[in-house]
Parts: structure tokens; sequence; C-alpha cells
């Protein structure tokens, strides 16, 4: 058996305890595990299983977690900074926004993969200027993600008016009917735009927590 099949048992186990250079270990021999199939002194304890189920934080590569101890936790809670993530993330959505029409004028498309790259860097400038490992950084994450991508629809369909117009964006801005512009993006409205909302707000949730390497 590996560590982490071990350690699927030992998380449930009332004769666990954590090591903070070994991790979690056996409280009976003061060694990590090292039984093969079944242990014998396996204690069922679902307290101890949703305790370290609350402390997980996000692997890097998103396939597994990290055991946080209660005080690595509030060691970690107290880098946080949920405002500075969160204007980390309102820039890159709104740079975002604005690169997106940029494109959408000079190709003649309104290339929708933008928005997955959007979400991507929300998500990704909130975890950095955040550092954070709370819930409220992923939501903060997900509702940029999907303001910029709707900014970045807006900013597309008044670039191209600007476009034909032969009038500058602003000036544009200032005489578009808004009822009109909405009017435009339902009728544009297709089922693969959910799909990229859907992807975007994904990714500015998952990116926007702060990852940890596996001991």
């Amino acid at each position: 058996m590996t560590r982490e099949e071990r350690l699927l048992f030992c998380k449930q186990c009332e004769n666990q305890k954590m090591d903070l250079k070994q991790g979690i270990i056996c409280s009976l021999t003061g060694a990590p595990a090292a039984f093969e199939g079944t242990c014998d002194d396996f204690v069922d304890s679902p307290e101890k299983a949703a305790l370290h189920q609350s402390h997980a934080s996000p692997e890097v590569d998103g396939s597994d977690t990290v055991i946080l101890s209660p005080e690595e936790l509030e060691k970690y809670r107290s880098e946080q900074n949920l405002g500075l993530g969160i204007a980390a993330a309102l820039g890159t959505g709104l740079v975002g926004a604005i690169l997106w029409a940029t494109l959408t004028v000079a190709t003649g498309y309104q290339i929708g993969y933008m928005a997955l790259a959007i979400g991507f860097g929300v998500g990704f400038m909130n975890r950095q200027a955040g550092k954070g490992i709370d819930p409220i950084f992923g939501i903060s994450g997900a509702i940029i993600a999907l303001v910029s991508v709707f900014l970045g629809n807006i900013f597309s369909i008044i670039a191209i008016a600007s476009d034909e117009l032969q009038s500058t964006f602003f000036e544009t801005l200032s005489i578009i009917d808004f009822s009109l512009l909405f009017q435009v993006m339902m009728d544009d409205f297709s089922p693969i735009d959910i799909l990229f909302y859907g992807i975007a707000a994904y990714e500015g949730y998952k990116f926007s927590f702060r990852t940890f390497e596996k001991a």
C-alpha cells in the first residue's frame, strides 16, 4: 500500500495524531502507518475525519489535497489579504475585457476563448495577491470573472460599433442606446456562451486559492 492509501484510513482513526515533521502518524507507535491491507488498531472517528476535511487546502495539480495542522492553518490565514486580492483580480479582469474588445476589432471575430483566459487571469492574480485559503477568495474570484467576461462582451460590441461609425470608443459609449446594446447581446447569445461563462467562473473560483506542495 502507498502512504496515500494508508492515510485514507488514518484520517478517520481515533488513534492518529499530527506531527509537524512527519505529518499524520499513529499515536500508539509514534510513527507513520505501515500496515498492509487493514490496521488491527483502527478505531473509527467521524469527528477527526471531519476535522481533516475542514483543514484541506487545494493541491498544486488540483487532483489531491494537503492537510494543514491548526497551527499552519492559522499562520496562512494571517497572511491573507482579501482587499489586495480583489483589487488585483478587478484590475486583471478590466485589462482582459479591454484586450478582448481590441482583439475583436482587430480580427473581426469575438473570440469566445478569451473568456477562459480572463477567468484564469482573474483567479491567478487573486491568488497571488490575496494568498487566500478561505472560501470568500474563491467566491470573489468567480464573481469578478463573470463580471469581467460580461464587460468584455459589452466592450467588444461598443468597439465594433465605434469602428463602423469611425468614432472613438468613448464617443460611441456616450451616444449608444444601452437598451439596444443588451438586445444585441441577447440576439448574439448562444448555448456555447453559457459554457464559456461557466468555465470562466469556475476558473475564477478554483485558481483564487493558495496552493501548497505536498511534503
